[in-house]
């Protein structure tokens, strides 16, 4: 896309999950490379594999086998403590439950995150307002996630994922909890924040439809990456 290096490599990653002598193998052999602000979305029905590829690649588990590459470090051979400090640095994550402290504002929620991410919570103002401004959420910023919309609250959560500028935003089934008109609002949002903070974004969901925002579709089925194809 740009001639830089990819900034996801996933190289033959497994993962075997085992309870005595029951294996499961909800990854087999997933190969794929994403590029430098690339919008990619992951598609398949439930038992696919998607989510937990989505842990691999969040460095929430390891993979049984293979390697992963997340700018150009391989994230699965890191020890725990050199993984959670790569995850903070580099990766953005937004939830389809949310996940808002509930005795927070949305301001504080997003502030925590940066403090998190970066050992501050003081925010770079300008980089704030053209974030909240972009996620239509600046007059909502006081309040608490119980006097928000499910919109609203993905749009805090998204928020948080993009405060401290991650390369990579992880985003699990964004629309699982919304209404059709909230799920557009937030894939868009998704998008517009793809293009204008060129951050690399990769959608884990079950939607075909929600999937065709990005630039790239990837299905799986079965824990196996079938043949990607064109979002558009």
């Amino acid at each position: 896309m740009n001639g830089m290096p990819p900034v996801i490599v996933a190289d033959r990653l497994s993962k075997t999950y085992r309870a005595g002598k029951l294996e499961v193998q909800a990854l087999r052999s997933v190969s794929f490379a994403v590029e430098p602000g690339e919008f990619v979305s992951i598609v398949g029905p439930s038992g696919s594999g998607k989510s937990t590829l989505f842990y691999n690649l969040g460095g929430l588990t390891r993979p049984t086998s293979g390697k992963l590459l997340i700018d150009g470090v391989d994230f699965a051979a890191l020890k725990d403590a050199e993984r959670t400090r790569l995850r903070k640095q580099k990766i953005g994550f937004v939830f389809q439950k949310f996940n808002l402290l509930p005795t927070l504002s949305a301001m504080a929620n997003i502030e925590l995150a940066h403090e998190i991410a970066t050992g501050s919570r003081k925010l770079d103002a300008a980089y704030f307002e053209h974030l909240t401004s972009l996620l239509g959420i600046r007059g909502r910023l006081q309040h608490r996630p119980a006097e928000l919309s499910g919109g609203e609250q993905q749009r805090v959560a998204i928020a948080r994922a993009l405060i401290a500028r991650p390369a990579i935003v992880l985003a699990d089934e964004p629309t699982g909890n919304l209404d059709s008109e909230n799920s557009e609002a937030v894939l868009q949002v998704l998008r517009r924040s793809n293009q204008d903070l060129k951050q690399t974004v990769m959608m884990i969901t079950h939607n075909p439809e929600a999937a065709a925002i990005g630039d790239r579709i990837l299905p799986m089925r079965d824990g196996r990456m079938l043949d990607e194809r064109a979002a558009r």
